[in-house]
C-alpha cells in the first residue's frame, strides 16, 4: 500500500542504489548532511544543495542570510549561485551579479574558517547577445543595451567572468566552477527539438573553454569544473577536451532539469554520466513551484503551503511559462494534480513526494545533489526536511515500488510534459 511508502532503510540496502564502489567519506565531514563525493572526485557535498537565484529579487540580503544559516545548521554545505542570478532578468530589481553579491557578505561574515565549511558553486554564463551578464563581468553597472558585449565562453571571457565572480563572492576561489550552458546553439530550457537553422559558426570550441578553466585551476582560483543544460554531445566534447589537457579529474557534475515533470535525463545522459562519474546536481525539482501544490486549487493535494503574493508565479506569472499555473500545458496540470494525489496517498505533501523521487535516482544519489531554494523559511524547512534523518545518519527516506510504479503510470502517460519543440 502507498500509505507505506516512506520506508527508514539504509541507502546501501536499496536495490539499485548502492554506494559502496563510491569514495569513502572522511570523518572529518560527519557534520555534512549525507555526505559524499560530487562526482568521482574529492570534493564532499551534502545531499542536499542551498539553490540562491531568489536572492536579490525576491528574497532580500536579511532574508537570503536566515536561509544560508539554517541551511549550514542542519548540514548543508553546498550553495549554488551564478553570475546570471537572481531571476528573472526582467525583474525590476535585477542586477547581474547581485546575488553573489550577497552571498559573498555572507562569506564575509561568517569568517575564513566557517568559508572553508562550505562548497561555493557558481556558474558561468553561455553565448548572450547584448548582455548585461557580460557588461557586469567587466563592473559596468547600466548604460545602453544596444552597446553591451555579448556573453561568450572563450578564453578572455571566461577568465574575466571567474574574476569577477571572484570578487563579489569575496573569496580565494570557487570550489566549482560550472558554465551555465554551452557557447553553441542547443535547445535550452524544456525545447527538445534541434534546430539545425539555429547552429551558429562562431560558437567557441569546447577546447577554449576547458583550457581558460585549466589554466584557473593551475592558478588555484576554481578547483572543479561542471557543466550545465548540457546535451550528450556536450559531456562527450567536454570528456575529450579535458582528457586531452590532463584535467579529466577536475570534470564532475553536470547541472540539467530533472524532475517529476521533466524527465529527459533518465535515458543517454544518465548512461553517459554515469560511465564517466560526472554527478547530476539537478534543477527545479519542484518545477519551479508548481509540483509543491501551493498554486494547487486543492483537488488531491493534500496538506501543502499555500502561495503568497512573493511566490515565483503569483510575482511574476510570465517567467518560466512551462510551468506557471496560468500557461502551463493542460498535460502539465493533469499531470501535477496526479501526483499530488500519490502524494496524499502517501501522508506526503506534493514537494516531499516530489524531492523523495529525484533522491530515488542513481545519478543523483550516486555522486550528485539536489538543488532546493524557497521564498520563504517556512518552505525551505519543507524542502530540507526530507534530506533530514534521525540524528542525520545516511539512514534515508526511499519511497517503496508501489510509489515508484504509481508515479511512473503517471509519467507514461504524460511523459514530460511540460517540454515543448
Amino acid at each position: 500500500p502507498l500509505a507505506t511508502a516512506l520506508l527508514g532503510i539504509s541507502i546501501s540496502t536499496v536495490s539499485g542504489l548502492s554506494t559502496s564502489s563510491a569514495p569513502s567519506i572522511p570523518t572529518s565531514y560527519t557534520n555534512v548532511c549525507n555526505a559524499r563525493s560530487l562526482g568521482n572526485s574529492e570534493l564532499i557535498v551534502s545531499e542536499a544543495c542551498l539553490g540562491t537565484m531568489t536572492f536579490g529579487v525576491q528574497n532580500n540580503r536579511d532574508d537570503a542570510f536566515e536561509q544560508l544559516d539554517y541551511a549550514k545548521s542542519v548540514g548543508v554545505n553546498f550553495i549554488d549561485t551564478a553570475e546570471l542570478y537572481p531571476v528573472p532578468l526582467f525583474a525590476e530589481t535585477w542586477k547581474a551579479g547581485a546575488t553573489e553579491k550577497i552571498v559573498g557578505e555572507y562569506i564575509e561574515k561568517i569568517g575564513p574558517s566557517q568559508r572553508d565549511d562550505l562548497v561555493i558553486a557558481t556558474k558561468i554564463a553561455g553565448f548572450m547577445s547584448k548582455s548585461a551578464i557580460a557588461a557586469a563581468r567587466r563592473g559596468e553597472d547600466g548604460g545602453n543595451p544596444d552597446e553591451f558585449p555579448d556573453c561568450r565562453l572563450d578564453e578572455a571571457s571566461v577568465k574575466e567572468a571567474c574574476h569577477a565572480s571572484l570578487d563579489r563572492l569575496r573569496t580565494d576561489r570557487i570550489d566549482l566552477m560550472q558554465i551555465h550552458w554551452p557557447d553553441r546553439y542547443v535547445p535550452l530550457f524544456g525545447q527538445t527539438q534541434f534546430n539545425h537553422q539555429s547552429i551558429r559558426k562562431d560558437a567557441v570550441p569546447i577546447e577554449e573553454t576547458a583550457a581558460a578553466l585549466r589554466d584557473l585551476i593551475e592558478e588555484g582560483k576554481i578547483r572543479y569544473i561542471g557543466l550545465s543544460n548540457e546535451s550528450p554531445l556536450g559531456v562527450s566534447e567536454w570528456v575529450k577536451a579535458t582528457e586531452k589537457l590532463g584535467i579529466r579529474d577536475k570534470l564532475v557534475s553536470i547541472q540539467n532539469s530533472y524532475s517529476l515533470l521533466d524527465r529527459r535525463f533518465d535515458s543517454d545522459l544518465a548512461e553517459m554520466c554515469s560511465h564517466y562519474g560526472i554527478g547530476l546536481l539537478p534543477w527545479s525539482v519542484l518545477a519551479g513551484g508548481l509540483l509543491s501544490g501551493k498554486y494547487s486549487n486543492g483537488e488531491g493535494s493534500g496538506s501543502y503551503i499555500a502561495a503568497s503574493s512573493n511566490s515565483r508565479f503569483r510575482a511574476y506569472p510570465k517567467y518560466m511559462s512551462r510551468w506557471s499555473p496560468s500557461s502551463a500545458s493542460q498535460l502539465t496540470l493533469d499531470a501535477t494534480s496526479e501526483y499530488a494525489k500519490i502524494a496524499t496517498e502517501c501522508g506526503l505533501t506534493p514537494s516531499e513526494l516530489a524531492i523523495a523521487f529525484v533522491r530515488t535516482r542513481q545519478f543523483v544519489a550516486d555522486n550528485g545533489s539536489i538543488i532546493v531554494g524557497a521564498t520563504t523559511m517556512e518552505q525551505l524547512k519543507e524542502n530540507l526536511n526530507p534530506f533530514l534523518g534521525e540524528e542525520k545518519t545516511n539512514d534515508l527516506k526511499i519511497l517503496s515500488d508501489d510509489v515508484i510504479e504509481a508515479i511512473d503510470k503517471v509519467h507514461m502517460k504524460c511523459r514530460d510534459p511540460s517540454c515543448s519543440l
